[in-house]
């Protein structure tokens, strides 16, 4: 019993990871009033107010958006070195 609640709590972390994917790019624009970043690709995210937006977030930046759930909760943004 003990080998198979191992089993099913390993597949859960795993599958749990593989819903998670990084979006990487050079911010265009950022909204701090509606808190939305939009890429130099023309994508669009709005960041909840329960993720902290790196106070060097700024047009030009590099950033990395941590999404879940098919991009349904975005859980960080870090930001990187001027493109």
């Amino acid at each position: 019993m003990r080998k198979l609640i191992l089993a099913a709590s390993a597949l859960a972390l795993m599958s749990g990871a593989a819903l998670a994917t990084e979006v990487d790019g050079v911010v265009a624009k950022f909204n701090p009033a509606v808190r939305v970043i939009t890429l130099t690709n023309g994508e669009s995210f709005t960041i909840p107010r329960d993720v902290a937006i790196p106070p060097q977030l700024a047009p030009g930046k590099r950033v990395a958006i941590d999404q879940h759930d098919n991009g349904a909760k975005i859980e960080s943004v870090m930001v990187g070195s001027a493109s």
